[in-house]
């Protein structure tokens, strides 16, 4: 595996590299739900390039930027054992030179949700993406579905510049309890560890009751956005270890808008846990 660290060294990389090329974008700190990209990218694509960057950009002035795990060496060793061919990891000088002056605004996917909670966060997301996607030039870029607003930013993001490439969503990894893989994770403590499944069991619970007729008792079964979220919203609240609920909501996987139905439809939350912030999501279908 290469270790790469200019934009001119990758791109002479790339230039070689055996095609089609998949994009697999990370901020280090990796964990199953990251390898579970890796093993896509590296089913799919003859050569698979993996970047390591805690971008300053997507965090906002209050967040946990200074203390993001960076254990640089251990991710090298897991990308090289998946066979990631070339791992990307550039100083945030070469990301973003003095100078810079440029910002990638997506509008309507990125309005609600996380885009309320955390205002730039997704300016930050989309112009490291785009600069990502124009570095490496890959066939495919790959995406996890926990980061599901993540995902429809991307896309929108990538149909609208007319970039060349697919974007691939991989399933959410979650653990034996049904936490959600996700690097913050760590910052939990044995106790709410121990209670952060209820987030899961939440969502699953509306998604059952969304499935009018797959075993869900007579009358209990429900396709009303409002229902969905009420009966969500209380079942996070019985978990004394959540303290604050920031959205319960489910919304048009694509747009992020408010669920009108028929079609697809997303249930997203967002809830604290001490300093802890776990977002999550299911598919309703």
């Amino acid at each position: 595996m290469r270790q790469l660290s200019t934009i001119a060294d990758l791109r002479v990389f790339t230039s070689g590299a055996p095609r089609p090329l998949g994009l697999v974008p990370t901020m280090g700190a990796l964990h199953a739900g990251h390898m579970a990209l890796v093993a896509a990218a590296r089913e799919e694509c003859a050569s698979v390039v993996a970047t390591i960057f805690v971008n300053p950009a997507q965090f906002g002035p209050a967040e946990d930027l200074a203390r993001y795990p960076r254990p640089l060496s251990e991710d090298l060793s897991m990308l090289e054992a998946a066979g990631v061919s070339a791992a990307f990891v550039p100083p945030v000088e070469e990301m973003f030179p003095a100078g810079s002056a440029t910002t990638v605004h997506v509008g309507a996917p990125a309005r609600p949700l996380e885009g309320e909670a955390r205002p730039g966060h997704f300016d930050g997301v989309a112009t490291v993406v785009a600069k990502l996607l124009l570095q490496v030039g890959p066939e495919r870029a790959y995406f996890g579905q926990k980061d599901a607003q993540q995902l429809a930013v991307v896309r929108r993001l990538v149909a609208d510049l007319d970039i060349p490439v697919s974007i691939v969503a991989v399933p959410t990894v979650r653990e034996a309890d049904g936490l959600a893989v996700s690097t913050r994770n760590a910052y939990l403590s044995p106790e709410q560890r121990a209670a952060a499944p209820a987030v899961y069991r939440a969502l699953a619970a509306a998604r059952d009751r969304f499935r009018i007729g797959a075993g869900v008792p007579a009358g209990a079964g429900t396709q009303v956005r409002a229902q969905l979220e009420a009966g969500c919203r209380e079942r996070l609240a019985r978990e004394p270890l959540i303290d604050a609920i920031d959205y319960v909501a489910v919304v048009d996987p694509e747009t992020m808008a408010p669920w009108a139905g028929p079609g697809a439809a997303m249930l997203a939350v967002a809830v604290r846990m001490g300093g802890v912030r776990l977002i999550d999501n299911v598919l309703l279908e």
